[in-house]
């Protein structure tokens, strides 16, 4: 693995669960694997994006850990949403001083929905923030993100696992999946974001398992099932559980 040329890393959709994404490529780093392509979806296309810009994990859950969702000034009231996507801006200039793909350490693909044709659409090039707020915009809580003339929102709806821009580049892929489930029971769903979050998985869950055998190593903990797509209140342990499981799989993998 050390030895190919192009390493690839994919990363799911998940929420806040794509904190274990960061413990992941903690794991990664610690052993020494350089990764030259990144193509993620939803939280895992911000995870990606703010590795590619070279910042580093702690940094990158410390943006997790700070960043409130459900502030007052980012509701909205006309538009297709609770949450204006665009709201979020200012939370990654920062982090993008450039705005833009080209000024990335490592080559980045960003995964969309493109709700009018009902297509996948993947950014590489151009403007970075727009396309990773329109990836992360879950329906129904995000409003959705106009790029050009064209509307677009989570590249989960229809591709939460995206490593279909690798497979051209890179001679090993390592795929980080943040979103097993378990079976619910009734008294789960409470809350709209309850029938919302199931729906997600129902589509997305089937949808990312077809793609596991076209990576090289699959990393997911299974006990992230436990935790939900906006709850931020265990992102420590969440982030232990992607570090943990990267970690096991590495050695044995190095050791096989």
């Amino acid at each position: 693995m050390k030895e190919s040329k192009n390493i690839g890393l994919v990363l799911s959709g998940g929420g806040f669960k794509g904190v274990a994404h960061i413990g992941a490529i903690q794991a990664i780093e610690e052993v020494g694997i350089a990764i030259k392509y990144i193509s993620g979806s939803s939280a895992g296309a911000l995870v990606g994006a703010m590795y590619a810009a070279g910042h580093s994990p702690e940094v990158i859950k410390r943006f997790f850990q700070k960043t409130s969702l459900f502030n007052f000034n980012r509701f909205t009231r006309k538009k297709a949403g609770f949450l204006d996507s665009e709201k979020f801006y200012n939370d990654l200039i920062s982090f993008f001083p450039e705005n833009t793909f080209e000024s990335l350490q490592k080559n980045m693909f960003v995964t969309t929905t493109n709700l009018v044709e009902g297509v996948t659409e993947v950014f590489s090039s151009g403007q970075l923030i727009k396309p990773l707020l329109a990836s992360a915009a879950f329906p129904g809580v995000f409003t959705p993100v106009m790029i050009g003339d064209q509307l677009y929102a989570d590249g989960g709806i229809l591709d939460n696992f995206p490593v279909a821009p690798l497979q051209q580049n890179c001679d090993f892929i390592i795929g980080v999946d943040v979103s097993p489930i378990k079976k619910p029971k009734i008294s789960d769903f409470k809350h709209s974001y309850n029938v919302m979050q199931r729906a997600y998985y129902l589509r997305a869950v089937p949808n990312s398992e077809t793609r596991f055998s076209q990576c090289d190593m699959i990393i997911q903990a299974k006990a992230l099932a436990n935790y939900g797509l906006f709850n931020s209140n265990n992102l420590d342990k969440v982030y232990d559980l992607g570090y943990n499981e990267a970690k096991a799989k590495i050695e044995q993998f190095l050791s096989s």
